[in-house]
């Protein structure tokens, strides 16, 4: 009954998005340029500026502390620091765990799940590790200097421990159905969870909520958004995308298209090939311009410390910076948002906490270093400052600054950043289409999943055609949103989660857990 009254809804929902696509009645224009114009200043006015009226409301913190500080924000931040305490810095003490279990070395025969701990992982960071490192770091430093950089490393190491609670939760809730297909994430333990505490209305709202909030933020986020930014520094390099932007969405559409039909399993097989293979063009490309200019290391990390401190306009500056920082880092690690425990849901493992252990490892390879190499490179080239690139920070163009930071090094740097950009905004639409269809699916019944591809499908066009700073917009205002009903649910169930924490902790401490090795079983060290 429930799935019969959601398919006019969903009808609507599919006939709304695809307006956003062809609607408006001068798209007509013969001119071409004309009727892009007016698709994005539609979306702009219609869509955008009356969202962001709602997330980012400040209640006058602009008048009173010299900086908007939005609501989600503080919401984002305070719940990382909470996670944090409540399970006793599990995101530094089960750093090397998590490595250990990442490399399999717990993995047992017979587990349940679709993927493997390592796939699941780079699943997940498929989805993180995206324009976010290349273009939110620019975007940063453009708008609230190196003192950025500090208050995003800070906040992803605090996300860690958001990270490992929402996973954990995932894991402990997930369905696995008689075909063998896991389905997890918030829209469960928000709801079954919530329920077992004698909180069963709250939790069916806050997973309804949440849902609905993902598969919108997974067309935003992680779709419009990839296809907008990445197109940037890539149409510099192919001319012909100036005049016909769309083409670059039709090529997405069909790339995206072919993996997605697969789901969760062919989407984890080409994630563990592509997640180490874009990290790795990138780190090492970022990794050459720091060596180039290794004198200039020292005193960038001054500037970035400097400026998280005391940049100008001391107490209102100073928290401008930091909200900056805190945007951006959660823009691109997700900590606390909510996406990842869809995707670790799905891992093989008995043990609900390990794969929460596992997921701490996101945060700190997506923000503690691929964003700082970024970081890094963008104010040791000093194009962040530099007049020539003054419109790149207006507009927030931030791959295109990122490239220019590159080229300021070695001319053909750009054209390995266009090949990272076009990875990493590829791998980031395979797996947001996976925690959307999976939301969809929550809400309308697993028949709804063909239509909600198609609709996914159709926003990559839309992202070819509408600017890149309207896309960013509705992006952060989609991904922020799913942290409300999120960390509200995460802190309920905080409890269960330390409990489960403490018992596996003393097993690991005891040498239970057996992990495998050459020759026989050994203990866990230490």
């Amino acid at each position: 009954m429930r799935r019969r009254l959601c398919l006019p809804a969903l009808i609507a929902f599919t006939f709304l998005a695809g307006s956003l696509v062809l609607l408006p009645g001068d798209v007509q224009a013969a001119d071409s340029g004309a009727w892009m114009t007016d698709v994005d200043a539609w979306f702009g006015k219609h869509v955008v500026d009356r969202l962001a009226t709602v997330v980012f409301y400040d209640f006058g913190t602009k008048q009173w502390l010299g900086t908007s500080v939005p609501l989600v924000v503080a919401w984002l931040l305070a719940g990382a620091v909470f996670f944090t305490l409540r399970m006793r810095f599990i995101n530094l003490r089960g750093f090397w765990h998590a490595i250990r279990l990442t490399r399999g070395d717990y993995d047992k025969p017979g587990e349940k799940g679709e993927v493997t701990h390592f796939q699941a992982l780079a699943s997940a960071l498929s989805a993180t590790v995206g324009l976010g490192n290349i273009a939110g770091v620019a975007i940063a430093v453009g708008g609230g200097g190196p003192g950025a950089i500090f208050w995003l490393i800070l906040v992803g190491i605090l996300g860690m421990s958001s990270k490992f609670a929402e996973c954990s939760l995932g894991q402990m809730y997930r369905k696995i159905d008689r075909d063998g297909t896991v389905t997890g994430g918030p829209m469960l333990y928000l709801r079954d969870g919530l329920k077992e505490i004698g909180l069963a209305p709250l939790g069916a709202v806050l997973a309804t909520v949440f849902a609905f909030v993902c598969m919108c933020a997974s067309f935003g986020c992680g779709c419009a958004f990839q296809v907008g930014m990445s197109l940037g520094p890539i149409r510099e390099k192919i001319p012909v995308l100036d005049q016909f932007p769309w083409v670059y969405g039709l090529v997405l559409i069909v790339l995206v298209g072919v993996v997605i039909i697969g789901g969760i399993r062919r989407i984890a097989a080409t994630a563990e090939k592509i997640v180490p293979l874009m990290c790795g063009i990138y780190v090492l490309t970022c990794a050459f311009v720091l060596l180039a200019n290794y004198t200039k290391i020292i005193p960038a990390f001054e500037m970035i410390i400097e400026g998280a401190v005391t940049p100008k306009g001391m107490y209102g500056g100073f928290l401008g910076v930091m909200v900056i920082g805190i945007k951006r880092a959660v823009f691109s690690n997700e900590a606390g948002i909510g996406s990842a425990p869809i995707a670790h849901a799905a891992a093989k493992t008995d043990e609900p906490i390990s794969e929460g252990i596992v997921a701490l490892l996101e945060p700190f390879i997506d923000t503690v270093v691929v964003c700082t190499m970024t970081g890094l490179v963008i104010v040791i080239t000093g194009v962040h400052v530099a007049p020539e690139y003054a419109d790149l920070v207006q507009t927030e163009a931030g791959a295109s600054l990122t490239a220019a930071a590159l080229g300021s090094v070695n001319s053909f740097f750009p054209w390995i950043l266009c090949l990272a950009v076009f990875l990493f905004a590829y791998s980031t639409m395979i797996s947001w289409s996976y925690y959307g269809e999976r939301c969809s699916a929550h809400l309308f019944g697993h028949r709804a999943s063909l239509i909600y591809k198609l609709v996914f499908l159709g926003f990559i066009f839309l992202g070819s055609i509408v600017t890149a700073s309207n896309i960013k917009d509705f992006a952060d205002l989609m991904m922020l949103s799913m942290a409300f009903p999120n960390i509200l649910g995460v802190a309920l169930l905080s409890g269960k989660t330390r409990r489960a924490l403490n018992d596996y902790w003393r097993r690991y401490k005891a040498g239970e857990l057996e992990p495998k090795a050459k020759g026989g079983r050994r203990k866990a060290e230490g």
